[in-house]
């Protein structure tokens, strides 16, 4: 995959330090913070439906770097193979899947959805580095292959676990999503990252994930 065109603002000297600095902090105090929470999820998940604890989440990073990233499991093991008769029924436009009912979700993993706790395990990622706390969402592999040249500058700058969109209630339309997240691109400051972590506190406590 070719190198892409960096953004003017967010691939500074700066930018890459602090944002770095408070992901490695943050994400290493809450997963020190949250670990009993972290083992009781994965022990629940285990114990509520056949299949491992964790989700594997292949998707492509900044500079089109690929990598995977993990969540707690929330579906049937099989989920992924019963997608494809699900299609007919998506909710969302574009490449991406979102059903409000979906049926191959888990009744723990409802819960775990409701409140976003399926996405804790992202806390790793971010400490790793393929992640930032806040940032456009990581993009899956289908998706990339829709992007026009101005939609790949999405994936100029390090992906989030908290996004632009989750603040503006989950569009349903694939080309809002992304012009979102190069809203936040072009309109990045560390005081708008610190914002979105503070809504974002009010959106899982107020379970508006689906």
């Amino acid at each position: 995959m070719r190198e892409l065109p960096l953004a003017p603002c967010c691939h500074t000297v700066q930018y890459r330090v602090v944002k770095r600095a408070i992901d490695i902090a943050c994400s290493g105090a809450a997963l020190m913070a949250l670990l009993p929470l972290l083992c009781l999820i994965a022990l629940l998940v285990k114990q509520s439906s056949p299949g491992p604890c964790f989700y594997r989440w292949e998707v492509i990073g900044r500079s089109g770097c690929r990598f995977s990233g993990y969540k707690f499991r929330s579906m049937v093991a099989e989920a992924d193979v019963l997608k494809r008769d699900l299609w007919p029924h998506n909710e969302r436009n574009g490449p991406t899947f979102k059903m409000k009912d979906d049926p191959r979700v888990t009744r723990l993993g409802s819960v775990l959805r409701k409140f976003s706790l399926d996405e804790l395990p992202q806390l790793w990622s971010v400490l790793k580095g393929d992640m930032s706390l806040v940032g456009p969402r990581p993009v899956g592999h289908s998706e990339w292959a829709q992007f026009t040249e101005e939609q790949r500058r999405k994936l100029t700058v390090t992906p989030g676990m908290i996004c632009l969109g989750h603040v503006r209630g989950n569009p349903k339309e694939f080309e809002q999503w992304i012009d979102l997240d190069l809203e936040y691109i072009d309109t990045w400051s560390l005081w708008r990252d610190v914002r979105l972590v503070l809504h974002s506190g009010w959106y899982v406590a107020s379970g508006s994930n689906y």
